[in-house]
């Protein structure tokens, strides 16, 4: 007779170590001189304990970088050292009625939904947003999923740049003036009888922030609605991807305090993208695709057009970031194409290519910091060119991966008041990452 072990805790212990080391000639960045270097280290370690229907995660976060210099630009995206990244509660709220499965998470969380455009559990970032509120997850009778979210999220410190160069130990916290809602509904198979394999999402997300004494803020209040469409690639078959999203509201134009004056927010952006996987050796896929987020039109029209990247993924579709990163999905419009092959099991290998140009000339290129105000600088960022190649030395356990990107002939570098006039920009980066 089996043993009833419901009663007991099963506990689980998981994690990563990374290291990354980055180096980049060519600084693309406002009035940036000179080339730049990074040493970039993340430890994961995580446990679980569940009984029954119940379970109680706790995840550390270790995020460190070295070799910066005075004129590297460090962030909290790239320093959090020693912090809590996930503490939570979980329950397993069974068979609602319609639901196969309906989940609850409370607590702090890492948040991971969809195409990841709109949530992401970043995996090239050195450091990983996460948030303090409550998840619901439920999977319908008929597989689709919803996903409903209200959370806060939580402000990643040490933030002066003192503090981060040196590594400075320093407790995050919730950003309590700036609250956050989401609902995301994912239904696969949903023109099934016409294109089989398509699966279809809408998804409704919202910020409403103000100022506090320690975390001043833009004063966005955002609503954006979107849907996505998507057949996932397989051998012999094409594959394609559409995702659209609309956002309306109010913001500020700065963070100061001085700033009262509240400008009308129409932005939008579009992920297009159709290819084909051969059914020959290596599997190679072939890819078109193209980018596009507002720019503000006119400076001083009480409105702002820019469609802001806020807590998304952009390495997909716009290439490597780290301390490069001259693409966000701000103020942008980018055709390109891509080609991904898989030797084996072991190895897999991609080049992306992008022309990638301003929405608006007049508003900033937000990945570098460069604005032409009068538009005269032209529109043109640059030929983005943009390769990865990955092998697992122990599959399941080590995974080694190399990088290299250029971006070539800008004219916004040359001609902007504050562009950089430092030419092409080259970036390669090596790292290593065991799991255990």
């Amino acid at each position: 007779m089996a043993e009833d072990i419901s009663h007991r805790w099963k506990v689980k212990a998981s994690g990563e170590a990374r290291a990354r080391y980055e180096t980049l000639s060519g600084q693309f960045r406002a009035n940036g001189k000179g080339g730049d270097q990074l040493l970039a280290l993340r430890t994961l370690v995580k446990v679980e304990a569940k009984r029954g229907p119940v379970t109680f995660a706790a995840e550390m976060q270790d995020s460190r970088s070295y070799l910066g210099d005075e004129g590297t630009a460090y962030t909290t995206s790239w320093i959090n050292p020693f912090d809590l990244l996930q503490a939570y509660g979980e329950v397993d709220l069974g068979k609602l009625p319609g639901q196969s499965r309906t989940n609850m998470q409370l607590g702090r969380f890492t948040v991971d939904i969809g195409s990841r455009r709109q949530f992401e559990r970043v995996e090239f970032a050195n450091v990983i947003f996460n948030y303090t509120g409550v998840h619901l997850k439920s999977v319908t009778t008929g597989g689709a999923q919803w996903h409903v979210l209200y959370v806060v999220p939580v402000t990643r410190l040490p933030a002066s740049r003192n503090g981060l160069g040196d590594n400075d130990i320093s407790g995050d916290e919730e950003a309590e003036n700036r609250r956050v809602w989401g609902l995301h509904y994912i239904r696969p198979k949903l023109m099934e009888a016409v294109l089989p394999g398509v699966t279809g999402e809408l998804f409704a997300y919202g910020i409403d922030e103000t100022d506090s004494k320690d975390n001043p803020t833009p004063n966005r209040h955002y609503k954006t609605p979107g849907f996505r469409l998507s057949r996932p690639s397989k051998t012999a078959h094409w594959d394609f991807e559409v995702e659209a999203a609309f956002r309306y509201g109010t913001r500020r134009n700065s963070s100061s305090a001085t700033d009262t004056r509240d400008l009308k927010v129409r932005a939008w952006t579009l992920h297009a993208g159709v290819g084909h996987t051969f059914d020959l050796p290596w599997q190679p896929r072939v890819s078109l695709d193209y980018d596009y987020a507002s720019g503000d039109k006119s400076p001083g029209d009480g409105r702002y057009d820019q469609y802001e990247r806020l807590f998304g993924s952009r390495r997909t579709d716009l290439g490597n970031t780290g301390i490069h990163g001259p693409l966000t999905p701000a103020n942008i419009k980018a055709p390109g194409f891509r080609v991904e092959i898989k030797p084996n099991g072991r190895m897999d290998a991609r080049l992306a290519y992008k022309a990638a140009y301003l929405a608006s000339a007049t508003d900033t290129w937000v990945g570098a910091g460069v604005r032409d105000t009068s538009g005269k600088s032209g529109q043109f960022i640059g030929h983005s060119i943009d390769g990865r190649v990955r092998y697992w030395l122990k599959p399941k356990a080590w995974l080694g991966e190399v990088g290299l990107s250029f971006l070539l002939d800008s004219d916004l570098s040359r001609s902007a008041p504050n562009g950089s006039r430092q030419g092409d920009t080259a970036f390669g980066y090596a790292q290593l990452t065991t799991y255990f």
